[in-house]
Formats: structure tokens, C-alpha cells, sequence
């Protein structure tokens, strides 16, 4: 088998989210129900490189201390818990809203490679009531 001798590099940038905070708890253990959240897709003919995910609390309002579990999807429906994997997880601070203070920003260091099509998803464990908005930033090929 030849493997490919010749470099990668991104087409384009890509930087993608929810358009919606997330505040709804998801306690399933493999993606099939509950609020989720897609984080990013991959390039539906090249893939895509995902460099990270930046996790942004709302400034609007407090939240209470939870944890983002970050899955990755095969591009298949999320009610197979085949079609799911728990890439990672990352404790998000309780964040109090001020007009002094910078709210919480945080990233989640990602960088894979991903397949045509393969959707990253993002749940939360505790219902909060600002919200948090995830960024996937990464690139085309």
C-alpha cells in the first residue's frame, strides 16, 4: 500500500457555532437524546483539520460550575450510539455576569484530522442559566 508522500494544507479557514447559548443538561452517556449542541462539521467532500474549540461563557448572567463533554460523530444520525464517540471533557467554571470583569473564555486544544462529513457535538452535564457558546476553529482541505 502507497501511502500519500505529499503535504496537507488548509484550503480555508473555518470557524463554526451554535447560534443559541447552550443551558440544557444532557446526562445520556452516549449522545442518543437530549440537548446537544454541533460544535462543527467537517468539509462534506475534503474533510476538515479542527484546531480547537473555544467555549465561551454568556456575559448576560451567572452560571453554576458543569463539565462539556465534546463528541465526535460519524456523520449518521446521533440516536445510534454507534455513530458516537466522547472525544474529550472540560470542567466550565461557575461565571458570574459583571461590567468590570471579562466573563470566561476557555479552549479545548482539539487538532484532528476529521473525515468528510464527521460532525463534532458538545452537551453539558448541569443545567446553567446564562449559557455557554462553543466555536469549533479549524480549516478545509
Amino acid at each position: 500500500m502507497v501511502a500519500n508522500t505529499n503535504p496537507v494544507f488548509i484550503r480555508v479557514g473555518q470557524i463554526e457555532w451554535d447560534s443559541t447559548y447552550l443551558t440544557a443538561a444532557n446526562t445520556t452517556a452516549d449522545l442518543t437524546s437530549g440537548t446537544i449542541y454541533l460544535a462543527f462539521t467537517a468539509d462534506p467532500t475534503e474533510g476538515s483539520y479542527l484546531q480547537y474549540i473555544r467555549c465561551k461563557a454568556s456575559p448576560g448572567g451567572n452560571n453554576v460550575q458543569t463539565v462539556a463533554r465534546f463528541w465526535i460523530n460519524d456523520g449518521d444520525v446521533t440516536g445510534t450510539a454507534d455513530n458516537n464517540t466522547l472525544f474529550d471533557e472540560l470542567t466550565l467554571p461557575a461565571t458570574t455576569a459583571s461590567s468590570t470583569t471579562a466573563v470566561t473564555t476557555m479552549s479545548l486544544p482539539v487538532n484532528v484530522y476529521l473525515p468528510p462529513g464527521y460532525r463534532v457535538y458538545v452537551t453539558i452535564a448541569t443545567a446553567v442559566a446564562a449559557g455557554w457558546k462553543f466555536t469549533g476553529v479549524g480549516g478545509k482541505y
